[in-house]
């Protein structure tokens, strides 16, 4: 009896250890955050979020220029990792790389993360 309860504790922190390093290693390669802002909205606040349907859907290259896509007077860019609060987007980035290199949980923030 005890051998079979020590057996499932040892299994059980097998299990438990494999789904830690499978969250670590999938962090590192997932998908920035990104919104869809108007580049020339920017006040104090942040970036007006707008819809997605404005930005194209490739990611962008050095502060948006391959997303960058002229829509009703607006210049609408990807905009990565930022603070959302009130419809505005502040404290991120135009450039997808620089989103990704500052990684996750595990993720050594070297610029070698995946993507």
């Amino acid at each position: 009896m005890a051998e079979a309860r020590r057996r499932l504790r040892s299994s059980t922190v097998v299990l438990g250890g494999m789904g830690v390093i499978a969250a670590a290693l999938t962090s590192c390669g997932s998908e920035p955050d990104r919104r869809c802002v108007d580049r020339d909205s920017y006040t104090y606040e942040g970036y007006k979020v707008i819809a997605d349907k404005n930005c194209t859907s490739g990611s962008s290259s050095s502060y948006g220029k391959s997303a960058r896509k002229k829509t009703g007077g607006s210049d609408a860019a990807w905009y990565y990792d930022a603070d959302i609060d009130g419809g505005r987007a502040d404290y991120g980035t135009f450039n997808r790389a620089d989103a990704v290199d500052r990684g996750g949980f595990g993720c050594s923030g070297s610029g070698s993360g995946g993507g």
